[in-house]
């Protein structure tokens, strides 16, 4: 898959994509609107009461996330490449967006996750890496497009002895083809694909370890 964010988008223009007014990464004009602001992030879980001693703790060690799709723009692809959806912006970087799910997500959990530069002793450790985050028009450019969610987690204990790994995929398809619908999808397939993730963590780190 072609990764050019630089120039597909113009391209695009001409195929006139109107409904979604796909741009690049550089602005053309001297003025332009003021970027609409959305999150995919659900509101934080109650908090539940602290794990007993001796309870699962989980370090999140450092993973990837898709670097096109990292920032605050929202990535989509069409026939092969990738263009971002104009005046429209993430309140955050993605990236960051996403681990607030994720946080959220096992707060909820009896995982206790510990975040980098927490503190505390933990019994395994968890990769998250985040492979496709994106919109992806795969019936042509004025169909709603499909979002796409792919995560490649490894866990492993304390000591790197290793647990397993495991893909999870979460697609939603977007009932129109507006962002505020793109952005609802995005959000149902992230909170997907981070459940399964959530629930394989718990089935696979259910002993503390030494």
């Amino acid at each position: 898959m072609t990764r050019n964010a630089s120039w597909a988008p113009l391209r695009l223009a001409t195929l006139g994509l109107t409904a979604l007014a796909l741009s690049g990464c550089i602005s053309l004009l001297p003025k332009t609107k003021p970027a609409q602001l959305y999150s995919f992030a659900p509101a934080p879980a109650a908090k539940v009461a602290a794990p007993a001693p001796g309870g699962v703790a989980v370090f999140r060690s450092n993973g990837q996330f898709q670097e096109e799709a990292s920032d605050d723009r929202i990535l989509t692809v069409i026939g092969g490449k990738a263009a971002y959806i104009a005046d429209t912006r993430w309140v955050a970087p993605a990236e960051t967006l996403f681990n607030e799910a994720v946080a959220n997500a096992f707060d909820a959990s009896p995982i206790r996750l510990i975040a980098r530069g927490q503190q505390g002793r933990f019994g395994y450790a968890l990769r998250i890496d985040v492979r496709s985050f994106e919109a992806r028009y795969d019936h042509g450019a004025k169909a709603p497009p499909t979002v796409v969610v792919h995560i490649h987690a490894a866990l492993t204990k304390a000591d790197q002895t290793g647990v397993g790994e495991q893909d999870f995929e979460a697609s939603a398809p977007a009932s129109d083809n507006r962002v505020t619908a793109i952005v609802a999808a995005f959000r149902k397939a992230t909170d997907e694909a981070i459940g399964k993730l959530v629930t394989w963590t718990e089935a696979n780190a259910t002993q503390p370890t030494a």
